[in-house]
């Protein structure tokens, strides 16, 4: 028990640190607004969509929002917070990735109201990843991973249903000579499998080298979608086109229906020259002289008009300004919105096109969220700005919304879906050095915030233990032992949670973590990952018991090499069953999930390689924050 008593009065120790630390606080900078912690570490770039997700369906069992990012640990991850159950679940996607924040998560919602969760490398491998939750709404149940093979790398998935064709799923990236490219898939069948049966095609053919791209649909026949000549690092003048895919036709139209091409003709072309804008004036959404465009988001007004948030950056690089682009129904127009400084984050000498961001309101098209410098109680930070725009006017309002924050607020994003959700608007807060982690620079060390604080479920700690180890160093049992616990008989059909840790010496771990009446939880040499056996099924994690942190190692760019895994010295685990599910957790992060009974009969910690250290039994299911908590204090 002297174990669990310390670590409670550690975790009160802190909590009374954190207050006096705020109350120490200047008048000045008491006033601070930085949102509310998502997720501790975490990242996105502003390519690859949706990169969060609010779903809610007309019967009333679905009500979540799903967050998405990866960390500078490789680790691809999601939040999930259920507004039913008022349960914030943190989920471990995909562990050892390329740590390179192009590679964040993006979202689907199946017509059977599972989630499909897409990620790739940046530009470094022929394929898209993708995992699909067993249970509708629900990401802390996803299946194994699969993958769809291309011929071409891959980065920035962009997925979309439209009512037209609900039988298929178009994937948008950046693929086929780093130029847009599109393909048709198949839904999933019955092992989750899907098929591409028409593309990928490469859908415009840029006389820059990689031109960036940004899409929606209006939900029903067209995908829009506008995009730059290349890179403004590369192009000045850099111009933006727009265009829109008529799934019906599968060609390319300009804004006013005119088609442009056959997709699977060949690429359309696609040029900066005068005569361009002059033959396709309505194709070209901004050619400014001397000014290096780049894309932030595309959406559509309720007339079904596109409307664009864009950033004009200057020859020299050093001036960002805002613009907000929109079509009248008779052409391009546009409205200043604020100067957005410069290059946001802290390395003078790379990506100096890397604005603070912009984030347009899907369902109030007139509202554009941006990351602007502006002076406060801690010097001069990126905030989060809301502007109202009047096009009949052209008179833009503002409005804070973060204000004297101790740190960077950048890349906001509205979460598609959420017109009646308290949770809309998300951000990167923090740090932030480079796109990828390397041996030059510890890549994009930030935090994810939005504008709603969760319902956190009560922290009992204490409370519902059955048994627990009273060691002080040591180990419960050593690599390759077995301790047996002896359940109380009222006790072995209930909910439990067992919480333990194992000391790996970063070796693989072999053989099994724990196991009951008819479950076993263990891990594989082999693979790297854990693996669940319930009644005799066994099902493997996707994730692999290690970081990409070796990437830190190494130098910096995408050469399609996977450096060696960094095991954990130490992984924490837990493993929960309520209600007839069974979870496991690592390191505080949902791992694996099964509809399963597992009970208490018989109960064995031990029989893997690694040394089982100190356990906590409960019988009753503790919720993500507890194991989150038990995590913390055991670090």
């Amino acid at each position: 028990m002297r174990k669990l008593y310390l670590l409670v009065m550690a975790c009160l120790a802190g909590f009374a640190t954190t207050v006096k630390a705020q109350a120490e606080l200047s008048p000045a900078e008491s006033v601070v607004y930085e949102g509310h912690e998502v997720a501790s570490e975490g990242a996105w770039c502003w390519f690859a969509d949706p990169r969060a997700l609010h779903y809610e369906n007309e019967s009333g069992t679905i009500n979540s929002s799903y967050v998405g990012y990866i960390d500078v640990h490789g680790a691809v991850k999601a939040v999930q917070y259920d507004f039913l159950k008022k349960r914030r679940t943190e989920v471990l996607v995909r562990s050892y990735f390329q740590p390179d924040d192009h590679n964040n998560p993006t979202f689907l919602v199946l017509p059977d109201e599972r989630i499909m969760i897409f990620y790739s490398r940046h530009t470094d491998e022929p394929c898209f990843y993708y995992r699909i939750s067993r249970l509708p709404g629900d990401i802390t149940t996803l299946g194994e991973e699969k993958k769809i093979l291309t011929a071409d790398n891959t980065t920035y998935p962009s997925p979309f249903i439209l009512s037209d064709d609900p039988e298929h799923i178009y994937l948008c990236w950046r693929g086929i000579h780093w130029h847009p490219t599109i393909a048709r898939l198949s839904l999933p069948d019955a092992e989750d499998n899907v098929a591409i049966d028409w593309g990928p095609y490469q859908m415009v053919q840029s006389t820059g080298a990689r031109p960036y791209a940004k899409y929606c649909s209006n939900g029903k026949d067209r995908i829009m979608f506008t995009y730059t000549t290349g890179h403004p690092d590369n192009e000045n003048p850099n111009w933006l086109y727009m265009n829109s895919v008529n799934i019906n036709t599968l060609q390319l139209e300009d804004v006013q229906g005119r088609v442009l091409s056959t997709i699977a003709d060949g690429p359309l072309q696609v040029n900066r020259k005068e005569q361009y804008a002059v033959d396709f004036p309505v194709a070209v959404a901004d050619h400014t002289p001397g000014m290096r465009d780049w894309v932030w988001q595309v959406t559509a007004d309720k007339q079904g008009n596109p409307v664009i948030a864009m950033v004009k950056i200057s020859g020299d690089k050093k001036q960002h300004d805002y613009y907000y682009l929109y079509w009248d129904g008779k052409a391009w127009k546009e409205i200043f919105l604020a100067h957005g400084g410069g290059h946001f984050h802290q390395s003078p000498d790379i990506e100096h096109c890397y604005s603070g961001g912009m984030a347009i309101d899907p369902v109030r098209p007139d509202v554009v969220y941006c990351s602007v410098p502006v002076g406060g109680a801690f010097g001069r930070m990126y905030e989060i700005v809301k502007y109202t725009v009047d096009t009949r006017t052209g008179a833009v309002a503002q409005e804070a919304v973060t204000h004297n924050s101790r740190k960077n607020n950048v890349r906001p994003y509205i979460l598609p879906g959420s017109e009646g959700s308290p949770l809309r608007l998300a951000w990167m807060r923090g740090d932030y050095y480079d796109w990828i982690v390397s041996s030059a620079r510890p890549g994009y060390p930030t935090a994810v915030h939005a504008d709603f604080r969760w319902a956190e479920e009560p922290v009992a700690i204490d409370e519902g233990m059955l048994a627990y180890s009273d060691l002080w160093g040591g180990s419960v049992c050593a690599a390759g032992e077995q301790l047996k616990l002896k359940i109380p008989r009222e006790r072995r059909k209930s909910d439990f949670t067992l919480f333990f840790w194992v000391e790996t010496g970063g070796k693989p771990v072999d053989g099994v973590f724990c196991e009951g009446d008819d479950w076993a939880w263990g891990a594989d040499s082999a693979t790297l990952k854990p693996y669940l056996v319930v009644a005799g099924d066994t099902v493997r994690s996707a994730n692999v018991l290690g970081t990409a942190d070796s990437w830190a190692r190494y130098g910096r760019g995408t050469n399609g090499k996977w450096y060696p895994v960094e095991l954990y010295p130490r992984v924490l685990l837990a493993v929960v069953s309520e209600g007839g599910r069974l979870t496991t957790y690592v390191n505080g992060l949902a791992d694996q999930s099964l509809e399963r009974e597992a009970g208490l009969k018989r109960l064995a910690l031990g029989a893997c390689t690694g040394d089982i250290k100190n356990y906590i039994l409960y019988h009753r299911a503790l919720n993500p924050e507890e194991i989150g908590r038990l995590v913390s204090l055991s670090h």
